[in-house]
């Protein structure tokens, strides 16, 4: 990631759901640059550049795009796991499921997700969500500093 650049990271294990949200990305014209990682453990390591991710080059995304139900480890923990530390604390993070799941929902604002979006199945929605999410936390939100 070169300075200054918005990289968005998205954590989805679903091929169809990726593929829905990259298409809804490029309906949408949003050009950031896009990480997909494709389960919870993979996801801490590239947060955390370590294992196969530690000689990625440091800088934060702008913004977490987080599913729920991972693989290895699930979203509820990655994000426990990412406000546990202080180099990710306060990294936006939108959780982006199909969890119909109050208890999903409460988990994860307790543990302090900025936002909670259950995906639309009609396509057309989706797109309307990706857009919204892209105008906010793309251009509107001010991001916390990078931790040192």
């Amino acid at each position: 990631m070169s300075a200054g650049e918005k990289v968005i990271v998205l954590v989805e294990d679903n091929p169809d759901d990726e593929a829905l949200t990259l298409r809804a990305f490029e309906k949408n014209h949003i050009r950031n640059p896009v990480i997909v990682l494709r389960d919870g453990a993979e996801a801490l390591d590239w947060l955390f550049a370590r294992g196969a991710h530690a000689d990625r080059s440091r800088g934060d995304p702008q913004v977490v795009l987080l599913d729920l139900k991972l693989p290895k480890v699930d979203g509820l923990e990655v994000l426990r796991q990412m406000r546990a530390s202080e180099t990710t604390r306060l990294l936006p993070v939108v959780i982006l499921t199909s969890s119909k799941e109050e208890s999903d929902l409460i988990k994860g604002y307790q543990l302090h997700a900025n936002s909670y979006i259950r995906k639309p199945v009609e396509f057309d929605r989706f797109i309307d969500a990706v857009r919204e999410i892209g105008l906010y936390w793309l251009v509107l939100n001010e991001s916390p500093p990078a931790a040192t």
